[in-house]
C-alpha cells in the first residue's frame, strides 16, 4: 500500500452545519458491486477510472459503521473503533445502515481504494432532516477524526452534521479538522438536506477546513433538498443513487450524503494519480475543474458539479500550495485558496421571515391586550376599597 502522509500547514477557521443525509427510496437490483448509473456519466467516471481507480488510498468513512461482508465492500474494509458506544454491534439491523451505503458509494467511484470505517453516529439517532444528535462529553466525531488521521487515512468522508437550529461551533472539532489538514488529509462533509430553509450555519460543512458538498439532480441542477449556503464548495449527484444495504442487496437513496461519498471517491482517484497532493491543492483542483454554474459560483452548488475526469487529469500538475499559518483575529476568515467566505450566508427565505414577523406581531398584541385587561381589573377593584388597605395574605373571593 502506498503511504500518503502528505504534510502541509493547515489553515483552519471556524465559521460554521450539516447532517446525516440519506433518504431511502425504492429498492434497486442486487449485484456483487454497487451499480453505476446516471451519476457515472454526470461525473465522467469512465474517463477518470482509466487514469486511476484509487489504488493505495484509504478513505475513512466516519459514519454509523460498515458491514464488511457486503459484496459491494467485501475485502476493502478495515473496521476501526466504535466511538458512539450505544451497545449495538454489527449483527444488529440498526447498525451500519447509513455507513454501509456510503462506503459502497465511495468504492463505486474508486473501486481499488480501501475503506477505514469509524463509527461516530447511530442510524437510530437520525432525525427527520438527517441531523446528528450532539452528545455531552468527548465528541465521537472528534475522536473519529484523530483516529482516522493516526491510522493512515488519506481522505475523511463525513456524510453527517448537526442540526440547523441553535447550532454552535465546537472548538474541539475545529482543532481535529486542523489536525487532519496539517497531516495532509482532505476532509469532505455533507452540506445538508434542509433545502433553502433558515440558512443557519451547520457543522461540519460550515468549518472552513472542510469541503462542503451539495447535491445535484439528473439535470445537473441543485437537488431540491440540498442545503443552500455560501459555504457550499462543490456538488455531486445525490438523487436516486444505488447504494448497498446493511442487510443485503441494494437500494436507491438520495441526499447530500451519497453526494459526499461520491466526491470522496473522486478525491481518492486524484490522490492515487498523484499521492503528493495537499488538501489545498485538492480543493483548488476540484473547484477549478468543476462544471461551473453561471457566474462561476453560487450558494446552490458552489463551484459546480464535480468533473472527475478533469480533476484526475489536473492532479498530475497541481497548482502551488501557497497556504500558510494564519492567526485567527476575529472578523477575518480563512478562505484561501478559493476565496469563499465562510461567515456570510443568503438571507432567510422571504416567506419564512414574514411568517416569523407576523407571529411576533400577534404575540406582541396579545401581551399588550393582557396588560390592558389587568390594569382595567385593578381599577375596578380599587373603586370599591376607598381609603382601605388590602387584607394581608392571599385574596379570597
Amino acid at each position: 500500500m502506498v503511504t500518503n502522509r502528505r504534510t502541509r500547514t493547515a489553515v483552519v477557521g471556524a465559521a460554521l452545519t450539516g447532517l446525516i443525509a440519506v433518504l431511502p427510496m425504492a429498492p434497486a437490483h442486487a449485484a456483487t458491486s454497487t451499480p453505476v448509473e446516471w451519476e457515472g456519466n454526470a461525473l465522467g467516471l469512465s474517463s477518470a477510472q482509466q487514469l486511476s481507480q484509487g489504488e493505495g488510498v484509504t478513505v475513512a468513512v466516519l459514519d454509523s459503521g460498515v458491514v464488511p461482508d457486503h459484496p459491494a465492500v467485501k475485502g476493502r474494509v478495515t473496521t476501526g473503533p466504535d466511538y458512539f458506544k450505544d451497545g449495538l454491534d454489527s449483527q444488529s439491523p440498526e447498525w451500519g445502515g447509513h455507513g454501509t451505503a456510503m462506503a459502497s458509494d465511495v468504492l463505486k467511484v474508486a473501486p481499488k481504494a480501501k475503506i477505514l470505517s469509524v463509527r461516530v453516529i447511530s442510524d437510530e439517532k437520525e432525525s427527520d432532516d438527517g441531523s446528528v444528535e450532539r452528545r455531552r462529553g468527548a465528541s465521537p466525531i472528534v475522536e473519529g477524526i484523530y483516529y482516522a488521521v493516526d491510522h493512515g487515512a488519506d481522505v475523511i468522508s463525513m456524510s453527517l452534521g448537526t442540526g440547523e437550529v441553535a447550532n454552535f461551533a465546537d472548538r474541539d472539532e475545529v482543532a481535529a479538522i486542523g489536525y487532519a489538514l496539517s497531516h495532509g488529509v482532505a476532509v469532505l462533509a455533507a452540506a445538508g438536506n434542509s433545502g433553502g430553509k433558515l440558512n443557519e450555519i451547520a457543522f461540519p460543512p460550515g468549518y472552513a477546513g472542510a469541503i462542503a458538498v451539495a447535491a445535484t439532480n439528473q439535470s445537473g441542477g441543485r437537488a431540491e433538498f440540498s442545503t443552500v449556503h455560501t459555504y457550499n464548495e462543490l456538488a455531486a449527484p445525490g438523487v436516486d443513487i444505488t447504494s448497498a444495504k446493511n442487510t443485503g442487496g441494494f437500494e436507491a437513496v438520495q441526499g447530500t450524503s451519497p453526494a459526499t461519498a461520491l466526491a470522496s471517491g473522486v478525491v481518492a482517484l486524484m490522490l492515487s494519480h498523484n499521492p503528493k497532493l495537499t488538501p489545498a491543492q485538492t480543493r483548488a483542483i476540484l473547484t477549478s475543474t468543476a462544471r461551473h454554474p453561471q457566474g462561476g459560483w453560487n450558494a446552490f452548488v458552489g463551484y459546480g458539479q464535480i468533473n472527475a475526469a478533469a480533476a484526475v487529469n489536473a492532479a498530475a500538475s497541481p497548482p502551488d500550495d501557497k497556504t500558510v499559518p494564519v492567526k485567527y483575529e476575529g472578523k477575518e476568515h480563512f478562505a484561501s485558496p478559493v476565496g469563499t467566505s465562510k461567515t456570510a450566508h443568503p438571507a432567510m427565505e422571504q416567506e419564512v421571515w414574514l411568517t416569523g414577523l407576523g407571529a411576533a406581531g400577534v404575540g406582541l398584541l396579545m401581551v399588550i391586550g393582557g396588560l390592558l385587561l389587568a390594569l382595567r381589573g385593578r381599577r375596578r377593584a380599587g373603586a370599591g376599597t376607598t381609603g382601605m388597605a388590602p387584607p394581608p395574605g392571599p385574596f379570597r373571593t
